[in-house]
């Protein structure tokens, strides 16, 4: 038996890098899996797309997750065409570069927003209905860099620590009614949001920086092995788990 079969299993941010892999091996472990784009939804359509060629349930979905409505509309469509949702992974989330003095207050406001607000919105508009069937998982992708500091990205680190202390408050507060809220923190994890670093000639010396103090000699993670620490946080396997921040960054934040 998969793990997830007969479960709906929700993801923001599911068309592409870590979101797009956890959409496709929840399906390969039997879920229903809505995959949410915040525009773009032939992107979405694709992953869903795929899902459905290998024999899958999927749908496509296009949201900005900053907007409570928009996300409650979504929420009730996904309802509608599979039924309750049991599994909320919120994988959006923005990764500018924003040095002290020079960050447009708009820039400031979009990464709070996709990557706080829209994480508490999602998580707003899909627990009341866990917590009335007392059941429910919700995983947050977080960041090493919740944890951690990295200059000249001082927004983003700030974002995803009020991320990790949004799993951590919301875990003790829905732990009764039987909602697990857990968190993943990814290290450097070769995604689309951080090609123009692995790519880009400007970005050599600081890639090679970051791999000569990675301990496990991988400078870049998997997604898809982010995907797999989301399933284990997302099934009955982590049955005890409340609250958890699962660091997955090679060990680069240990220190030298």
């Amino acid at each position: 038996m998969a793990k997830l079969d007969g479960k709906v299993a929700f993801i923001t941010g599911g068309s592409q890098g870590i979101g797009e892999q956890t959409a496709l091996l929840f399906a390969r472990e039997g879920a229903t899996v809505a995959v949410l784009a915040s525009s773009d939804l032939v992107k979405a359509e694709g992953v869903a797309t795929q899902i459905r060629a290998a024999g899958g349930k999927a749908s496509a979905h296009a949201a900005d997750v900053r907007d409570a409505a928009a996300l409650a509309t979504v929420v009730a469509e996904i309802e509608k065409l599979h039924g309750p949702i049991d599994i909320l992974v919120n994988c959006a989330g923005v990764f500018p570069p924003t040095p002290c003095g020079s960050t447009p207050d708009e820039v400031y406001a979009t990464v709070m927003d996709i990557n706080v607000k829209g994480t508490w919105n999602a998580i707003a508009s899909v627990s009341p209905g866990m917590r009335a069937r007392r059941t429910g998982w919700i995983v947050n992708v977080s960041s090493v860099l919740g944890a951690m500091a990295l200059a000249n990205y001082a927004v983003y680190c700030a974002s995803k620590a009020a991320v990790n202390m949004l799993t951590r408050s919301l875990s003790i507060e829905f732990g009764r009614d039987g909602v697990h809220v857990n968190a993943i923190a990814p290290g450097n994890t070769a995604t689309p949001m951080n090609a123009n670093l692995r790519t880009e000639e400007q970005y050599k010396g600081f890639v090679e920086a970051m791999g000569a103090r990675t301990p496990s000699g991988r400078t870049y993670s998997k997604p898809e092995e982010m995907a797999q620490a989301i399933l284990y946080l997302s099934c009955p396997d982590s049955q005890p788990v409340h609250g958890a921040i699962l660091t997955l960054d090679e060990g680069f934040s240990l220190g030298f």
